[in-house]
């Protein structure tokens, strides 16, 4: 059993890395955004390209997330944190050297699999390492500060993007880690699942991965009429259907097919894909549409984002409270609908648009959506199958969620019928963005007619979610499994 006193030295050195380790990741996941017209402007890159920035990383993150958590149970966690962790900053590195965007946007494909590593990592450390009396305790302040790290991610984005260059934001993640390895080498305690068997299901993840980046790259280039996307588009279907043919019949699946047995689990997953697929492309769009269209600043466009995530971090383990006396159906269907309607309120957002009533009225309706929904999505996530099962559940549910984000990243552009120059014209981005934010709405109305069809209260007695404060707006948070 676990024994590490949240109050003791050793303790707070085990807080503080695994902090450190799942801020890189959250960071990265919200500073980039921002960064994405500068990094068009210095690598004269295409809209495409800059959608290859934003979707390598989560290509690999999405498709090998599920692997990374099982490699921590086999291996150790402690082990498979640092190499996340080192591999992490290696890529960022690499990320922030790039002569060109070929260059980068490999870089960022290596930078999703050390996230797909540390992130699984931290939580387990966590989970691992504390006593069960303060274990609670101890996932509350992780989740908190880790919610913090993404609030403060859109603005030191904007900064840095302002001041020492769009660079800094990938370079920043090396002394992050040059302070994470040490400590987490001589203070965090290594653990591993004695239970964890059978071989890994390398084969899944991989064709896991090749499906969403063959899809994704159909979606992304067939702006350009080239002969090869539809060949590409059906050998990303083909991969997915072989995708499902070998968790099917694989002894250990990575995506074991009987966890949607569950209705309720399976009702909540496709809630989630319609959810974070408009996040996705809401918070990818908004903004270059902040910089190329109403003029901010980098630093203006990433503190203009903040309202967003301080309310989720606020008032997110609120929100979970009131979920488990009123059920879930009621956020997960009035959730989506206010953060619909904060997507057509963004239509006002403009040449020259005002801040406070144009902009900030828009995003404070988004954030109190996605404070009603993110939490009692996660608590049904968790209900909805087996105890044992919890950590699993998440997993799927988060790579869900970062999966309907990429396709909504490459489907958009092509959707509003963006060009490959668009975000260097005001004109001609503005438009699409007209067309984005109805369809991304959409898609949140479909998401919220789906919860009230299909999702019911769970039975009593169910698992509730560790994570109660949350600020990530791309993906819900992961839950720990079982003990190690």
């Amino acid at each position: 059993m676990p024994d590490v006193r949240l109050a003791s030295r050793q303790g707070r050195w085990i807080l503080l890395t695994t902090v450190l380790g799942s801020s890189m990741a959250l960071l990265d996941s919200t500073v980039v955004n921002v960064a994405l017209p500068r990094i068009g402007q210095d690598l004269d890159a295409s809209l495409a390209a800059l959608q290859w920035t934003v979707n390598a990383y989560m290509v690999t993150l999405a498709g090998l997330i599920l692997l990374g958590g099982s490699l921590g149970d086999r291996y150790g966690r402690r082990k498979i944190f640092v190499i996340g962790v080192v591999w992490f900053a290696a890529a960022s590195l690499l990320c922030g050297l790039a002569p060109n965007s070929v260059v980068l946007i490999a870089a960022r494909a290596l930078q999703g699999i050390g996230g797909a590593l540390l992130t699984p990592g931290s939580l387990a450390l966590i989970q691992a390492s504390f006593h069960p009396d303060d274990r609670s305790r101890a996932v509350g302040f992780w989740s908190g500060f880790g919610g913090i790290g993404a609030a403060v991610g859109p603005f030191l984005g904007g900064w840095l993007v302002a001041g020492p260059g769009w660079r800094w934001v990938f370079l920043l993640n090396v002394p992050l880690a040059l302070l994470c390895v040490p400590v987490a080498l001589r203070h965090v305690p290594e653990s591993a699942d004695t239970r964890a068997h059978g071989r890994f299901d390398i084969l899944g993840a991989a064709l896991g991965a090749l499906s969403l980046a063959l899809l994704t790259y159909a979606l992304i280039e067939a702006r350009g009429g080239s002969p090869a996307v539809p060949l590409t588009g059906a050998a990303g279907v083909a991969a997915a259907v072989a995708f499902v043919f070998v968790e099917r019949h694989r002894p250990d699946p990575m995506l074991p097919p009987d966890i949607f047995a569950s209705r309720q689990f399976t009702a909540v997953n496709l809630v989630t894909l319609c959810v974070y697929a408009a996040f996705g492309g809401f918070f990818f769009l908004t903004a270059l549409q902040l910089q190329v269209v109403a003029g901010y600043s980098p630093l203006a466009a990433g503190t203009a984002l903040l309202p967003t995530t301080v309310l989720m971090l606020l008032f997110s383990s609120r929100s979970g409270a009131l979920a488990d006396r009123t059920g879930p159906r009621l956020p997960l269907t009035a959730g989506p609908l206010l953060c619909a309607a904060a997507m057509l309120l963004m239509l006002r957002v403009g040449p020259g648009a005002d801040y406070l009533t144009d902009v900030l009225p828009a995003l404070l309706i988004m954030g109190a959506g996605m404070v009603t929904l993110v939490a009692p999505l996660t608590a049904t996530v968790l209900a909805s199958v087996d105890a044992t099962r919890a950590g699993l559940a998440s997993g799927i549910n988060n790579a869900a969620a970062r999966a309907a984000g990429l396709v909504a990243v490459a489907a958009l552009p092509l959707l509003t019928g963006m060009g490959p120059e668009a975000y260097r014209s005001p004109t001609a981005f503005d438009a699409a963005f007209d067309r984005a934010m109805p369809i991304c709405a959409g898609v949140l109305v479909l998401g919220s007619a789906l919860a009230f069809a299909l999702v019911r209260r769970p039975a009593p007695g169910c698992r509730r979610p560790e994570c109660r404060q949350h600020g990530c707006v791309t993906a819900p948070p992961l839950e720990a499994g079982g003990r190690g």
